[in-house]
C-alpha cells in the first residue's frame, strides 16, 4: 500500500518521540480510496494528534488498509466493529476509548476528505484558549463550501436555519461534523440517553453543550465535496433530524433528550 507522498504516514520511531494529547476519531465504512490520505493529512496537521479509526466491517477492505496504516505508526489505532452500526455509536465508542486513554481533546473527523485537516491547528487553538466545544463551520464569516451542488448547499443552509429557529440556538453550523470536545467537559455528561443516529447526533451533541452553558466556538472552514466513494446521507437521516429537532423545540422532554451532568 503506497503512501501518499506529501502526507506520508510518520514512522513508528518518529511517533514515539512526540507528546500527544489529542485523539481524532475517524469512523469508516467503505472508504478505501480516502482513508490513507485523510489519516496522513491529520497526522501532518499536528504532532499532538493521534488517530482512532472506527471501522464498521467495511466490505471494501477499509479495515485492512487501516490496520496497515496502524502497523506503520503508534499514532494510529483501529477499532473494528461487526457490521454497519452508524456514525453516532462510532463516535460514542471512540469517546470511551479517548477517556480510557486519557486524552485532553477528542475530535470528530470525516473519512471522505471533506474536512480540511489544515484547519485542525486553528480548532485546537480554541480548545487551548478555553473553549469546551469547537466547531469547524461553513456558515460563519470566512467559511465556505467547495464543489457542492446548489441543492446540497440549500439543504444544509435550511437545516441550520431550522435548527437555530426551533432550538433557539446561536450556533450557525450546528449540523457540522468537524468538531472537537474538551474531554473533561464531555465526561461530565451521561451520554447513555443519546438516541440520535446519523447527523442528528451532531445537532444533539452541540445543543447539549450550548444549553447547559458550555463555551462553544465556531472556526471558519472550507468544506469540500468528496472526490471518491459514496455519501452516507439519506432521506431517513433527514427525516430523523426534522422530527427530533421539532419535538425538542416544542419542549417535549422525550426519552433521550434530557442529559445528566455527572460532575462539575
Amino acid at each position: 500500500m503506497p503512501n501518499s507522498g506529501k502526507h506520508a504516514i510518520p514512522t513508528r520511531d518518529d511517533a514515539e518521540t512526540q507528546v500527544r494529547d489529542i485523539l481524532v476519531i475517524v469512523p469508516t465504512y467503505n472508504e478505501r480510496e480516502n482513508i490513507e490520505t485523510v489519516v496522513g493529512q491529520v497526522l501532518d496537521a499536528s504532532t499532538r494528534v493521534d488517530v482512532l479509526i472506527v471501522d464498521d466491517g467495511s466490505p471494501d477492505g477499509t479495515g485492512q488498509i487501516a490496520e496497515s496504516i496502524a502497523a506503520q505508526t503508534s499514532r494510529v489505532t483501529v477499532l473494528h466493529r461487526s457490521g454497519k452500526q452508524g456514525l453516532a455509536s462510532a463516535y460514542l465508542e471512540g469517546f470511551d476509548v479517548g477517556h480510557e486513554r486519557g486524552y485532553r481533546y477528542l475530535f470528530e473527523f470525516d473519512a471522505d476528505g471533506s474536512h480540511p485537516a489544515d484547519r485542525l491547528p486553528a480548532l485546537i487553538d480554541e480548545l487551548d484558549g478555553g473553549a469546551d466545544l469547537v466547531i469547524g463551520s461553513r456558515w460563519v464569516p470566512g467559511g465556505a463550501t467547495e464543489n457542492w451542488p446548489l441543492n446540497r448547499k440549500l439543504l444544509s443552509r435550511a437545516a441550520s436555519l431550522y435548527c437555530r429557529f426551533a432550538l433557539k440556538s446561536d450556533i450557525r453550523d450546528i449540523t457540522a461534523g468537524y468538531r472537537g470536545f474538551r474531554a473533561s467537559e464531555l465526561r461530565k455528561f451521561d451520554l447513555a440517553p443519546v438516541r440520535s443516529a446519523g447527523y442528528c447526533f451532531q445537532i444533539e451533541m452541540a445543543w447539549m453543550f450550548e444549553r447547559v452553558g458550555k463555551r462553544v466556538v465556531e472556526v471558519p472552514i472550507t468544506f469540500a465535496e468528496r472526490e471518491f466513494g459514496t455519501s452516507k446521507m439519506s432521506r431517513g437521516i433527514i427525516i430523523e433530524a426534522f422530527w427530533r429537532v421539532g419535538s425538542w423545540g416544542l419542549g417535549y422532554r422525550a426519552r433521550g433528550l434530557e442529559y445528566r451532568l455527572t460532575g462539575k
